[in-house]
Order: C-alpha cells, then sequence, then structure tokens
C-alpha cells in the first residue's frame, strides 16, 4: 500500500470552513457578502437568533458586483442580517435508486410522508448534460401507451418526446393518469410542478391508483412553494428518469406541467435583474428549456419516452412557451376544449396533433389507415356547417357521403373511458375492422 498518497491527500485538504454573511433580503432574493462559490452551488445560511433552527438551504443563482444572490429551497423566515452563508462546494445532489419505486418525494428527493429514506441509494447530481447526439439511437419501435386514440392515429415511439397542449381544465391530468397505468414502460416518474396541494393525492388516489403507483416514483412542487423548488423539481424528476435508464429500463416521464416551470424561472429571472422579454419572461427561459427537455430521449442503454403538459393561455396555442416546446419536441398533442365540452374524452384533436415519429415506427398498414381515418374526419370538418344545416344533399359528393358515414364511428371509437385498459394489438385490430366496414 501506497502511505505517501495518503498523505499527501492529507497534507493538500483544506480543512477550513468558509463563510459569508447576509447583507441583504429583497423578494426571493438573498444577498450575501462571500464565501467564495461558482454559480449553481448549493450553500446553508444558519440562522443567528434562533440557533436550533435548521439551516435554510440555498442556491447561488448570480452576483452582483461582488456580492453573491442566492435564492432559498424553502421559506425565508429566520434569515436576518449577519446570518453566516455556508458553501457546501458542490451543487445540488438527490438519492435516487431502485428503493425510491412507490415512493412519493418532493424536489430535493425526501418523501413526502417524512419518513425515511430507504437504504442502497446513490447520490446523483441533478443537472446532467443531455447525451451526445451522435451516441443516440434513432427512434425504431413504438410504445403501447394505452390511450385508442394516440396508439392509432398518433403513434408514440419509445424514446419520443410529446407535448401535451392544452388549457387549464381539460384533462391533461386524468390523460396522464391512464397513460401511466396502461402503458408497457418498466417505470413511470411523475413530476407535479406548480400543481394545487388539493390536487396532489387526488392524481395519486384517483388518476394513478395503487396499480400505477407501484411502477411510479412522483416528484412533487406544488404551487406555493418557493420558484427553485419548482425548478428543481423537474430536475429531479429529469435525473431520475436518467438514472434509471442509464441502468437500461424503459422509461415513461410525464411533466405536469413544464409551462409552470417557464413560469418559475421567470421568477428567478426577474430577481437576478434580467430583462423581460416576451410575455415578461426573460432570456433565461427560453435557453434552459431547451437543456432540460433534451436530456430525455435515447441513449445506448435505454430510452425516456417523455411527456410534457403545456398550459395554453386562453387556448392560444402560439403563446411564447408553447411555440417553443412545440419547436424543441418530437411531437405535439392538442387537447381541445369544445371536444371536451361535447363529451368527448380523451379531448385529443387528432387533426390538429402529430406525431413525428409515427411515419418510421408504425406499419404500412398501419399508416394507411390512420391515413384514412383522417382524412375521413378532415372531410366532415371541412363540410361540417354544410351538413349540420340541412345544405348537402347526400350523393352530391362520395367522399363526402363516406365521411358523413364513418365520422360518428371514428369519434365513437377514439372515445375512451379514464379505467378502458387495452392492448397496442387489441386496438389496431378494433381500428382495422371499424375502418373495413365493422361497426
Amino acid at each position: 500500500m501506497n502511505v505517501s498518497n495518503y498523505l499527501n491527500a492529507i497534507e493538500e485538504a483544506d480543512l477550513y470552513k468558509r463563510f459569508g454573511k447576509v447583507q441583504r433580503v429583497v423578494g426571493i432574493m438573498i444577498e450575501s457578502i462571500g464565501p467564495a462559490v461558482n454559480i449553481g452551488e448549493v450553500c446553508y445560511i444558519h440562522p443567528t437568533i434562533n440557533l436550533n433552527k435548521k439551516p435554510v438551504l440555498a442556491e447561488v443563482v448570480g452576483f452582483h458586483d461582488e456580492n453573491i444572490i442566492l435564492m432559498p429551497y424553502n421559506e425565508v423566515t429566520e434569515i436576518g442580517p449577519g446570518c453566516l452563508v455556508e458553501s457546501t462546494g458542490k451543487p445540488l445532489t438527490v438519492k435516487i435508486g431502485r428503493g425510491l419505486i412507490g415512493n412519493v418525494i418532493d424536489s430535493l428527493g425526501k418523501p413526502l410522508d417524512e419518513s425515511a429514506l430507504p437504504n442502497g441509494l446513490s447520490s446523483y447530481l441533478t443537472e446532467q448534460s443531455p447525451p451526445n447526439p451522435m451516441s443516440r439511437p434513432t427512434i425504431s419501435e413504438h410504445i403501447q401507451v394505452g390511450v385508442k386514440a394516440i396508439d392509432t392515429m398518433l403513434t408514440v415511439g419509445r424514446g419520443q418526446r410529446i407535448g401535451l397542449f392544452a388549457g387549464s381544465g381539460v384533462g391533461k391530468s386524468t390523460l396522464l393518469g391512464m397513460i401511466a397505468r396502461n402503458s408497457t414502460a418498466d417505470i413511470n416518474v411523475i413530476a407535479l410542478i406548480g400543481e394545487r396541494g388539493r390536487e396532489v393525492r387526488e392524481f395519486i388516489e384517483k388518476d394513478l391508483g395503487p396499480e400505477g403507483l407501484k411502477k411510479s416514483i412522483v416528484v412533487v412542487a406544488t404551487s406555493d412553494q418557493p420558484a427553485l423548488m419548482r425548478i428543481k423539481g423537474a430536475y429531479t424528476a429529469t435525473a431520475i428518469s436518467e438514472y434509471f435508464r442509464d441502468l437500461g429500463y424503459q422509461v415513461n416521464l410525464m411533466m405536469d406541467s413544464v409551462t409552470r416551470v417557464a413560469m418559475a424561472q421567470r421568477e428567478v429571472g426577474l430577481a437576478t435583474g434580467e430583462p423581460p422579454t416576451t410575455k415578461g419572461y426573460t432570456p433565461s427561459v427560453f435557453s434552459i428549456l431547451p437543456k432540460l427537455l433534451e436530456r430525455t430521449g435515447t441513449n445506448k442503454n435505454g430510452a425516456i419516452t417523455a411527456f410534457y403538459t403545456v398550459l395554453v393561455d386562453g387556448d392560444d396555442m402560439n403563446e411564447p412557451i408553447a411555440d417553443t416546446v412545440r419547436g424543441i419536441l418530437d411531437g405535439h398533442f392538442v387537447m381541445d376544449r369544445k371536444l371536451a365540452e361535447q363529451g368527448q374524452y380523451p379531448a385529443l384533436n387528432v387533426l390538429k396533433s402529430i406525431s413525428r415519429v409515427m411515419n418510421n415506427i408504425a406499419g404500412k398498414e398501419h399508416r394507411e389507415l390512420a391515413q384514412t381515418a383522417r382524412a375521413l374526419l378532415a372531410k366532415f370538418e371541412d363540410n361540417k356547417e354544410l351538413i349540420q344545416i340541412g345544405a348537402y344533399k347526400r350523393g352530391t359528393d362520395q367522399e363526402i357521403d363516406k365521411a358523413i358515414l364513418y365520422y360518428p364511428k371514428i369519434m365513437n371509437f377514439l372515445k375512451q373511458d379514464v379505467f378502458e385498459s387495452l392492448s397496442f394489438e387489441e386496438t389496431l385490430e378494433k381500428f382495422k375492422a371499424l375502418l373495413n366496414g365493422g361497426s
């Protein structure tokens, strides 16, 4: 054994703890003089009055002159002038492992029921670089989602990234619960970002259910938590997905919603002095979105199939976040409020939706069936007003006659009860029978 290496390490070790001091707190921003830190490092802020209180965890988000700007992961109720700021010298890490499956955790990886973490977990950085583009295998096989409208007409590939675009109250969370229960993925990682506290337990118990929770890890950052916790919720969920992907698992990552992550980043950006741009969003919002979304997908070990919900204000599909996310992802599914009001569930507007990899992963017969159904729906929609007011006479146009016959059948087929479960093969057989003259 070479003792000299150990002696050298001891001699070179820095045994001093270096502290800074809080100078001021403005809104959600804490400014301190020292210590020497880098952007992204985690610090402890020690209360000076109530010494029995736990130190506040904060992250370095910027610099102002020579002062450090920190943002806390929790509320800043015990911080005053002169509080000591201690650097950990490293960015945020969370404990990840198979023992987390079936648990509900917060953005820092701690169980929400305040129980102890299981043994055998590994420390993992929440911020990782996206895989090298040349090391990403192409998407070549489909994954069963268990939703008829998606499996037949918007087929999803293993490792694809999809955006679910919808206004509030159209059924995004319920659809995610269906996918989590019915999908053939090995593990679900579900990030509930900026959700109402009431909806968290409701989603876990009703939408996800005991069967879905058995193969899921749920990361929760509710709307009342600081902006940094909401951002870290997205990063933690993505890091957990990456960990299991690297072990060779097929992972489903479901994030509800990426819009609230962008809103949280806007809060951080404005607090650190960034100029507001489109709709008040700061430039950092548009730089973190590609970094976050590109981390998912395929790599040489496994695949993360990602579903990101996007809230569209006033059902405006061209608002800044929706437009940016749509340009990054491999497809977009639009949930239509009009369909929801008509009792069509899931309220997916298949004519406005697209899966960019479907042509590469679906067989020739499947593609032809989907194109036929899409053409029939489009033909009916184009002539809907004429048909509804009785201005169209049957027999005038053979294609319109066929669309009138098949439209209600296709729409009825695309309807699905929340707890109805069908395999990919069963769904495709029924779809084929429908378009080949079945009922």
